[in-house]
């Protein structure tokens, strides 16, 4: 989610004055009626009334976004509204501009009043929980998965999670990654109700991992065609959130070639498009160096079609040829912050030149 600055809205690195205790008794204040209306996806609204003896001068509404951070992040809005003993105040956050959540998510809000003389108040924390409910959804859990649908039956569900699984062991046999936190799968029926869940989406997702939540989204209908697709699809998805949780640091990110490269290799044997894809490459010599695919990849198809390509041939070359236990170390070595040269020479003695040749040359 980008980083907006809204009037009367200030991002707080440090939450020292604003983490609320136990509500002040001898304040004289009395907030009541808290409450948070989800209008998913486009907005929240907080609502609260608060009357004193003397006039209220100050509100503020304090939330923070339970995801996974390095610092510790609320958000600070003051309120605008006429002083009085008696206020109702409303504060909509309108995420068509500040981006939106996933289903799943969760914020933790709180309100401080303070009247004419000094005196405040601070509320305890509430949940607000982000659900989808256009959608009437099914459950499912394994292990630390917990798979969400709506459309289709529990034979259509028993597959999807049976992907899940077969992913994160595909996974672990080749990286030794494994989940450290629960995630959830949200699986909408179609690509049309998945887009309906994004603000502002790409037209042509098909499925998303919210990394810093732990939640996948995908849109899969219950054709044969569709189940197949979808099955890649979370074997894809799922493997961002486990590697999102083994490497995550403050200081950099993995190259975009591993982090796809690992996905892509989560989805099994690669697909005739993608194979095609190189063979053109190889036929043109036109591919693109491993250097270049650290950056995001291209919005055209053509290329992007080699890169994602060309990133599951260059991490197959490095299992095959060093081994799952080399992929371990190459993970824990970008979780440290590593560069990526500097990385690829402490794990293998070269770096993404050397890395560009061999892999070409295999």
């Amino acid at each position: 989610m980008k980083k907006v600055t809204l009037p009367f809205l200030v991002i707080l690195l440090s939450l020292l004055l604003l983490i609320p205790g136990a509500v002040r008794a001898d304040s004289g204040i009395i907030v009541s009626d808290i409450s948070a209306q989800v209008n998913f996806p486009a907005d929240i609204t907080f609502s609260m009334t608060a009357e004193s003896d003397v006039s209220i001068t100050d509100i503020r509404l304090h939330y923070s976004i339970e995801r996974a951070s390095f610092a510790q992040v609320a958000a600070e809005v003051y309120i605008p509204f006429t002083s009085a003993k008696s206020v109702d105040a409303q504060w909509v956050w309108d995420m068509r501009r500040t981006g939106g959540l996933p289903p799943g998510a969760t914020v933790s809000y709180w309100w401080t009043v303070t009247d004419i003389t000094g005196k405040k108040i601070v509320t305890e924390p509430s949940p607000v929980y982000i659900e989808d409910n256009r959608y009437d959804w099914n459950t499912m859990q394994q292990g630390q998965v917990t798979l969400y649908w709506y459309e289709g039956d529990n034979l259509f569900a028993d597959e999807l999670m049976a992907a899940a699984q077969d992913a994160l062991v595909r996974l672990a046999d080749n990286t030794g990654a494994e989940l450290e936190n629960p995630v959830k799968m949200y699986i909408y029926a179609s690509q049309e109700d998945l887009i309906g869940a994004m603000v502002y989406p790409q037209e042509w997702t098909g499925g998303v991992a919210y990394s810093q939540f732990g939640i996948v989204a995908i849109g899969i209908g219950t054709t044969q065609s569709q189940l197949e697709w979808g099955k890649r699809t979370i074997a894809h998805e799922l493997t961002h959130l486990v590697i999102h949780q083994l490497t995550d640091n403050p200081y950099n990110y993995l190259p975009t070639w591993l982090d796809e490269g690992l996905a892509m290799s989560s989805e099994g044997e690669l697909e005739l498009s993608f194979v095609l894809a190189l063979s053109w490459a190889d036929a043109n010599d036109s591919h693109i160096s491993v250097r270049s695919l650290c950056s995001p990849f291209s919005s055209y198809v053509e290329q992007t079609m080699l890169a994602y390509a060309e990133s599951y041939k260059i991490v197959a070359y490095l299992i095959n040829e060093y081994g799952s236990e080399k992929m371990s170390e190459l993970l824990d070595t970008f979780k440290q912050g590593s560069g990526y040269d500097e990385a690829l020479i402490k794990v293998y003695g070269f770096d993404m030149d050397e890395l560009n040749t061999l892999w070409l040359s295999e």
